[in-house]
């Protein structure tokens, strides 16, 4: 803790080397908090400098912690997806995690969040239809296995040229979805006929060309930092609680600056 000058005053170096530390940033007002853990959604901070009516601002100061401070996901799929009937809906899967900061991967299709927040989803699907007719594909969304609503999307495909030179689509868009800390979110599809599948292709030459994911998603957190979801619930003389996600994961420290 930076020294402070008792009441009466001070000798003048006393006054000097405290107002330098202060010019140089040594403000006797900031400290660090790690969360409790075990599912705890409270921490209690224990700082006698802190009053009924003081600020506390929050930044993340150890990996863990800045591992939720921006949460994100992007995901794709090098397979091709099929379905088997028009009456069944088809959950969309995912081999590959590009990148996954608080948003991860489970059971193929499930893009699950660790913090509470609007997040933005977005995802780009590339069809194929190989009947002569055209056709319409459905895609929406689930939370927790259950369907948003007003999240379809009904996207037309075109007859195929020939035998062998099938309609090519993308599908693309974005929607917001509103998750509570450990929901998951899932991306369906049902087709108007069997012909019409989600397709991957391998690279190119002549030129030189990548390959074609069947599916590419990505997941990210709206606000600017999810330390929003770190907030000071209540403050008293020397104490403070902080009201966060269920947090089960330690060395989740935040560095804190006390205000008034």
């Amino acid at each position: 803790m930076f020294r402070i000058l008792p009441y009466f005053g001070g000798d003048p170096r006393t006054v000097a080397e405290i107002v330098n530390g202060i010019m140089n940033g040594k403000t006797n007002n900031v400290g660090v908090i790690t969360l409790a853990t075990g599912g705890a959604t409270t921490t209690t901070i224990t700082d006698r400098r802190i009053g009924p009516d003081s600020i506390l601002l929050l930044t993340p100061v150890t990996a863990a912690a800045n591992a939720d401070a921006v949460p994100y996901g992007a995901f794709q799929d090098s397979t091709d997806q099929t379905a088997a009937n028009t009456t069944t809906a088809y959950s969309i899967t995912f081999d590959t995690t590009d990148f996954s900061n608080g948003v991860t991967l489970s059971n193929s299709s499930r893009l699950n969040v660790a913090n509470a927040g609007i997040y933005n989803i977005q995802f780009s699907i590339q069809f194929k239809n190989t009947t002569n007719d055209s056709q319409d594909v459905d895609v929406w969304f689930r939370k927790n296995g259950t369907n948003i609503d007003k999240s379809n999307s009904r996207f037309g495909l075109a007859p195929r040229r020939s035998a062998g030179d099938p309609h090519h689509s993308i599908a693309a868009l974005n929607f917001f979805v509103d998750l509570a800390a450990s929901d998951y979110v899932e991306i369906m599809w049902r087709p108007s006929d069997t012909g019409v599948s989600i397709e991957h292709y391998t690279t190119s030459t002549t030129p030189t060309r990548p390959a074609v994911p069947s599916v590419i998603a990505t997941l990210s957190y709206m606000n600017t930092s999810s330390t929003a979801n770190v907030y000071v619930s209540a403050r008293g003389k020397g104490t403070a609680t902080l009201t966060h996600f269920a947090n089960s994961t330690a060395d989740k420290t935040f560095g804190y600056v006390i205000v008034g």
